[in-house]
């Protein structure tokens, strides 16, 4: 069978194959939104592209959540709903600014038992590992994940990972915890954000300038905006 696949097409696969499980409306806001009828659209592009068997699917979820051909998750597995919170996080990021060397599900050590943040990604020009808690855990199990992040530090081997920038020092990411739950969580030596949604972390580090300029007139946040500094 012969088929050419168009450019949005290839995008989307290859979205698919990152974030693992993309559901049809986050299709639809980031591939389709400027179409006149962008759902409709999503819907023939992505029957298209599973009858090619080009992507998975899995109805268990409404609207339809769409996975890799070789993905190796059930299609009732509760790892969906991860994947999800994630592609989540991202899609708030992209309000504001679109993240740039996106890992999901990132392990940077390279060996079992290291740090796995469920997202590295630059943001805002600066460098973030983000961990998404859906669960409530123990704050000596938190902890123990930060001093995971603190071996990690002092291993010095995050120095040479791909992206790090190569006209200046490298830089070891900020944590981003999104959790409902605030812990009591410590490090001497990473930075450590605690933040309920992506949306928090960009008020939280709105600068005086920015807040001034939008009480004289409410604006959508713009991709120049907010820096979040590192140091």
């Amino acid at each position: 069978m012969s088929f050419r696949l168009s450019q949005r097409d290839e995008d989307i696969i290859r979205f698919i194959n990152q974030f693992r499980a993309v559901d049809r409306d986050s299709l639809v806001e980031l591939f389709f939104k400027q179409l006149k009828s962008p759902v409709n659209a999503c819907n023939s592009v992505m029957v298209r592209l599973y009858r090619l068997e080009l992507i998975e699917r899995t109805q268990q979820y409404s609207p339809t959540v769409y996975l890799p051909v070789d993905a190796k998750i059930k299609k009732n597995s509760q790892k969906i709903l991860h994947f999800l919170s994630i592609l989540d996080v991202y899609k708030q990021m992209c309000t504001y600014s679109t993240p740039k060397q996106v890992i999901v599900e990132d392990k940077p050590t390279g060996r079992k038992g290291g740090i796995e943040p469920d997202l590295f990604c630059i943001f805002k020009g600066s460098p973030f590992w983000i961990e998404i808690q859906r669960n409530q855990y123990s704050e000596q199990k938190m902890q123990a994940k930060i001093n995971l992040y603190e071996e990690f530090f002092f291993s010095d081997e995050w120095q040479a990972l791909h992206w790090q920038p190569e006209d200046r020092s490298a830089i070891f990411p900020s944590i981003i915890l999104i959790t409902p739950v605030r812990y009591a969580v410590s490090s001497d030596h990473i930075r450590i954000i605690q933040v309920t949604s992506i949306h928090e972390l960009m008020e939280k580090y709105k600068s005086p300038a920015k807040l001034q300029k939008e009480a004289r007139s409410r604006t959508n946040v713009s991709s120049g905006g907010v820096k979040i500094k590192l140091t």
